[in-house]
């Protein structure tokens, strides 16, 4: 069964940092895109950042600068690394990946920035 499980959610305060990872299982991540997205209360969901199967990265304006994704193929795993955090990117994170015609999304990590 394919599934994407994320973990590493918490609070932290303004300026903090958090890492959060988008575990695979049922499939190798190698081969795929993976997409991190968050959804705040109130607001539509929106991407963050992707890294594709050959590693190229992209950010939304609001991550860059402060977020990373990254890669680790022997744990089949993305990670968002997360710095300089702000009260607005509180949410709810989500990682995608496409295959085929299908999406896959894991059930999601709170993230809440609050001092």
């Amino acid at each position: 069964q394919l599934q994407l499980v994320e973990s590493g959610g918490g609070l932290v305060q303004p300026g903090g940092s958090l890492t959060i990872s988008c575990a695979a299982s049922g499939f190798t991540l190698d081969y795929y895109a993976i997409g991190w997205f968050r959804q705040a209360p109130g607001k539509e969901r929106e991407g963050v950042s992707c890294i594709s199967s050959s590693g190229s990265r992209n950010y939304a304006d609001s991550a860059k600068g402060r977020f990373t994704i990254s890669r680790d193929y022997a744990k089949n795993t993305v990670y968002l690394q997360m710095n300089s955090l702000k009260p607005e990117d509180t949410a709810v994170y989500v990682c995608n990946t496409r295959i085929g015609l299908q999406d896959y999304w894991g059930q999601g990590t709170q993230v809440t920035v609050s001092s």
